[in-house]
């Protein structure tokens, strides 16, 4: 006998559509995530760089699940643990942006440096702003309340499918450039360009704090 759960309405038709297209959007677009995706495919090339991209990937989809799971009751409930996790968040994305725009030249990185771990990269999930949106936006506005569980499933086994090609493509833009961009110089204003992109992402709370 199947569980309950399976038996319960899952997402329509008419729901799954935009929830994919909220996905697939949000995962492509320009983020903390993409910009170090693609200055590590740069620095590090595609093979050194599939732990970072998996552990983006898998650990966005275990934070939808987590969050879906009751974790963002929490946050309901004290509001001051968000807000602290959003701005160490913050002065964190901050660190790696500085750290991005002085990263070494592909030479050096493939000496000396290391690309992000799979955990690391995890674990960042938690701390990423635009991770936070997509994860209550896909939980609160995509996850009908009705056969919630099943429903939930469905979303972050679409996160899963969706994501990972996505933030693929930013690892591969990254690693292509590596066949023209040998010049220091250059390497350097695409990690610059990458690094702004971080600092862009931080517009969201560089308001809230304004406005208080």
């Amino acid at each position: 006998m199947y569980p309950a759960i399976l038996s319960l309405p899952l997402i329509s038709p008419a729901l799954l559509g935009p929830l994919l297209l909220f996905i697939l959007v949000s995962s492509i677009t320009p983020g903390p995530n993409n910009a170090m995706l693609a200055s590590s495919g740069l620095t590090f090339g595609m093979q050194r760089t599939v732990p970072h991209l998996l552990g983006v990937s898998l650990g966005f989809s275990l934070m939808v699940l987590l969050v879906g799971l009751g974790l963002g009751a929490v946050f309901v409930h004290e509001p001051m643990v968000y807000q602290v996790l959003k701005y160490l968040g913050a002065a964190y994305l901050l660190y790696l942006a500085w750290k991005i725009a002085n990263s070494s030249s592909v030479q050096e990185g493939l000496s000396r440096a290391r690309p992000i771990r799979f955990m690391q990269a995890v674990m960042f999930q938690w701390i990423n702003p635009k991770a936070w949106v997509m994860a209550v936006g896909i939980v609160a506005t995509y996850t009908p309340q009705q056969g919630f569980f099943g429903n939930l499933l469905i979303a972050t086994l679409a996160c899963v499918i969706i994501n990972l090609p996505c933030v693929g493509l930013w690892v591969l833009f990254g690693s292509t450039l590596r066949r023209w961009l040998h010049k220091p110089g250059i390497v350097r204003g695409f990690n610059v360009a990458m690094a702004l992109l971080l600092v862009a992402s931080l517009y969201p709370v560089a308001l809230e704090l304004a406005g208080r």
